[in-house]
């Protein structure tokens, strides 16, 4: 088994823990291949016994790659799915960072998460991916998000106006800092902040979310995956942000921009003591209730 490993950035209290790791990967006898800038910042401090192979991105991440590990936070584990894009390498998450909701392994457990995936006990889950259509190149060839896709003003201009349709039918135009549409393993992030739902990863679903909507009666709503979502942009400002996830570009109210489902998904390794409700009762205090 080949297993990819990416971290983007780490402290010198993780240290103890990364080398523990490579020595669990070598006792059961794992190949291992190294995100290039990850190597270079871990010569200093940790010791390889052969020097493992380095990757630098998509494309010469080898092609017989297991599974890539992810070591970090959700941003780090957000990277890395620009890494995998539709080669079907699944994802695991180890969690160095502070909630660690898709990067859900505790750094103690991941002896057990590494045990497993030699046995074979673990499950994949499949997650849907959000496609960005816009008629100027943007995201560097990687349009495509595991969270979210967001419009929103720049700096401190003031509210914008998001005409926003379904299918080419108008939905609503949102007076707002901004706009989010979330796929199911988003609504737990940027969305859920903003007071959209929490929806099961395996719904075929989107949630359109406003970013602090001025206005009383304009609420999250969920629609069906199949939808293409379009939007034309209103403001005193002719630069506003877009983003997939964590990346961000500056474009002009003149581009235009629609989301849909990408047509290919993501697999989540989830060792099979793992599950949905247990994270986010654990992540989110979901359904805690100190009269229980």
């Amino acid at each position: 088994m080949l297993v990819a490993l990416y971290n983007r950035t780490f402290d010198e209290q993780d240290v103890p823990f990364l080398q523990s790791i490579f020595q669990l990967l070598e006792v059961h006898k794992l190949q291992v291949a190294i995100y290039k800038e990850f190597y270079e910042r871990l010569l200093p401090h940790v010791t390889f016994r052969e020097q493992p192979r380095t990757f630098t991105g998509r494309r010469d991440l080898p092609a017989n790659t297991d599974m890539l590990f992810s070591l970090g936070g959700d941003g780090t584990m957000l990277d890395a799915v620009c890494f995998v894009g539709n080669t079907n390498i699944p994802l695991i998450g180890v969690n160095l960072g502070r909630l660690g909701f898709l990067a859900a392994i505790p750094e103690e457990e991941a002896e057990a998460a590494i045990l497993s995936l030699v046995r074979g006990s673990y499950t994949l889950e499949k997650r849907t991916l959000l496609h960005l259509d816009a008629s100027i190149p943007l995201f560097n060839g990687a349009p495509f998000a595991l969270n979210e896709f967001t419009i929103h003003r720049q700096d401190t201009s003031s509210m914008i106006k998001i005409h926003t349709y379904l299918n080419g039918e108008f939905l609503n135009t949102y007076w707002s800092d901004g706009l989010i549409v979330a796929t199911p393993t988003g609504s737990t992030g940027y969305s859920l902040s903003c007071g959209g739902p929490v929806v099961f990863p395996q719904a075929s679903s989107f949630v359109i979310t406003p970013v602090a909507p001025h206005n009383l009666n304009t609420r999250p709503i969920v629609v069906p995956d199949d939808n293409v979502i379009s939007f034309e942009i209103e403001g005193r400002s002719e630069h506003f942000l877009c983003t997939l996830d964590a990346r961000t570009e500056t474009i002009r109210s003149n581009v235009q921009l629609a989301v849909k489902k990408e047509s290919f998904m993501v697999s989540l390794v989830r060792p099979d003591e793992h599950n949905f409700l247990k994270t986010i009762r654990q992540k989110l205090y979901w359904g805690i209730d100190k009269r229980n």
